[in-house]
């Protein structure tokens, strides 16, 4: 029998690499992507524990998982900075630059 490609291998890998990409949107689009690659990653693996002599590109499926999770750990970091941000110099502050910068005189 012929070997085939896991499914979904090439976009775990994709999302890995859009989670890390993406963490300067606000950390919401790259959280998001980083664990809809994790729930692909858990389905591929289970594909794959079942009978690995029938399925090739589980490198990508490990990269990609070792991607998403420092993806979520960037995109979780970087929310926390803008609620931060936004608790103590508020939402003027980050409209304003002259208000941010009277806030840190």
């Amino acid at each position: 029998m012929e070997k085939q490609t896991l499914p979904n291998s090439t976009g775990i890998l994709v999302l890995g690499i859009l989670s890390i990409v993406t963490c300067c949107c606000y950390g919401v689009i790259g959280l998001i992507l980083g664990i809809v690659a994790l729930v692909m990653v858990k389905k591929a693996a289970n594909l794959y524990k079942e009978a690995p002599e029938n399925y090739t590109g589980y490198s990508n499926v490990k990269a990609g998982k070792v991607l998403a999770i420092i993806g979520i750990v960037l995109n979780i970091l970087m929310l926390l900075y803008f609620v931060f941000i936004i608790v103590f110099i508020g939402m003027e502050g980050l409209q304003d630059p002259a208000v941010f910068e009277e806030m840190f005189r």
